[in-house]
């Protein structure tokens, strides 16, 4: 209806019935529902009453409202969770969901997926099985532990081995290790909640051999040692040997924890990057337990794993609150997935993204870089300067956070002979919002875009040409 008087526009606005019955609503009714659409059409007529009262001019017809119902109905459709280009520079980004899964786990996924699966079906005996047993052998053998379980996240293992074995007691931990990982999450505050008394051992930048023997003297009956692989204390430091806990606790008759965190199954050294503590080492050394993530160095999908000594793993997997933070079939596919690529090591770079991105050859970044460097600049107009810029990646997710690994950028700055443009911060926005967000780093007023991560380097392209810049 073309009219600028809000009266008669409300007048004309269609009524729920009417729309519901015309044709272009029958594709909409059988996408989405019959209930779905009447609440569209409700919530659309509702927002052009809205915009009539406050003297906006909008188009009332019903091929209009319509149109933007189907435009509500599509957004609410939508997935909140999806995937997005990790620019960042951070291979590991907690917020964007950790390590990316080979080819191999997404397709185990689908598989146990579909429908039913043997997850706790014994097909041998025709009897009831545990789901444990898909995954524990691959572990104990790459580890060399004696046993292994899993539950969904290393936070999950750490409170389940506690209040597995050190309920009620004391356990004793240097005060250079008490960290606080994501979301303020904190060993102290794990430790209460596993029903546990934490007994803080030396200061926390020196810790003692004595100090530990004194707490085991003062009753402590459990020893742990926490990873700090979120931070690094340097200059005036000492730290008891992990042997040397081993030692004391095995002579005291408690058990010996080590929480690696984030953990490692190879040893990063053999592929230029710095050294991370693996299970084999930790075990090596006379822990009884060791704890790490399945979806950092890993590679894999978000799980706790837990190995040690058979009589301890089964303690544990005897405590009710196991079932309570078991896995699901599809991590269990997923992580038994990564871990068979582990058996062949000489592939395993090539094969797990997150290795692959930590050891991509710096000039392959630097050509996809160039690649996308002049259509980039096309995309985002003249009021900005696009070059290709050295910068650092990092690790992330609490590994290595010292240390970082060179990369190459596509970074978008303010072109100060155009000028007039949109912001730095608001063309941040701009590719976050795309139907595929790209996620990037602002430094120093300029936008980065890491290529270490990017491997598609054409669907980037087709994505980001949906970019739409205020000229």
């Amino acid at each position: 209806m073309k009219t600028d008087d809000p009266r008669a526009l409300f007048a004309a606005l269609p009524a729920v019935d009417r729309l519901l019955n015309e044709t272009a609503a029958a594709p909409l009714i059988a996408e989405f529902g019959r209930t779905a659409v009447t609440d569209a059409i409700r919530d659309a007529l509702s927002a052009l009453r809205d915009a009539l009262r406050g003297g906006v001019s909008a188009d009332v017809s019903s091929g209009a409202v319509l149109g933007h119902v189907a435009g509500l109905l599509a957004a609410a459709q939508a997935p909140s969770l999806r995937p997005v280009y990790n620019l960042t520079g951070t291979v590991l980004h907690t917020n964007l969901g950790r390590a990316a899964l080979p080819q191999e786990a997404i397709d185990a996924v689908v598989a146990v997926g579909r429908g039913a699966s043997n997850l706790e079906f014994d097909l041998a005996q025709g009897r009831r099985g545990d789901r444990d047993d898909h995954i524990a052998d691959q572990i104990i053998r790459i580890t060399g532990a004696e046993a292994a379980t899993v539950v969904n996240n290393n936070a999950a293992a750490v409170l389940l081995t506690l209040n597995t074995l050190g309920i009620g007691e004391g356990v004793a931990v240097s005060r250079g290790e008490l960290v606080e990982i994501g979301g303020s999450f904190r060993i102290p505050d794990v430790m209460a909640r596993a029903g546990c008394r934490l007994v803080e051992v030396g200061t926390t930048n020196r810790t003692h051999e004595k100090d530990f023997a004194a707490a085991l003297e003062d009753g402590a009956r459990v020893i742990m040692k926490v990873h700090t692989s979120n931070y690094v204390i340097e200059g005036f430091t000492a730290e008891v040997a992990e042997d040397r806990l081993a030692a004391l606790a095995h002579a005291a008759g408690v058990p010996f924890i080590n929480d690696l965190g984030s953990g490692t199954l190879v040893d990063l050294e053999h592929y230029g990057l710095p050294h991370e503590p693996t299970p084999m080492e930790a075990l090596a050394a006379g822990a009884d337990v060791v704890t790490f993530s399945g979806d950092k160095l890993l590679g894999g999908p978000q799980a706790g794993i837990i190995c040690g000594r058979r009589d301890l793993i089964d303690r544990i997997k005897r405590n009710p609150m196991k079932r309570a933070l078991r896995l699901d079939k599809m991590t269990i596919a997923a992580l038994g997935a990564v871990l068979s690529l582990y058996s062949d090591p000489d592939r395993l770079a090539e094969r797990l993204p997150t290795l692959r991105w930590l050891t991509r050859p710096i000039g392959e970044i630097g050509g996809v870089a160039n690649a996308i460097r002049d259509r980039l600049g096309e995309i985002v107009g003249a009021s900005f300067a696009v070059v290709v810029a050295d910068c650092e990646s990092q690790i992330g997710s609490g590994a290595l956070p010292t240390r970082t690994v060179p990369s190459r950028a596509v970074a978008i700055g303010p072109n100060d002979e155009e000028g007039n443009g949109i912001s730095i911060e608001l063309l941040a926005d701009r590719f976050r919002q795309l139907p595929m967000p790209v996620i990037g780093r602002l430094n120093e007023g300029r936008l980065l875009l890491d290529m270490r991560c990017l491997d598609d380097v054409d669907g980037f392209l087709e994505a980001v040409g949906a970019l739409e810049i205020d000229r």
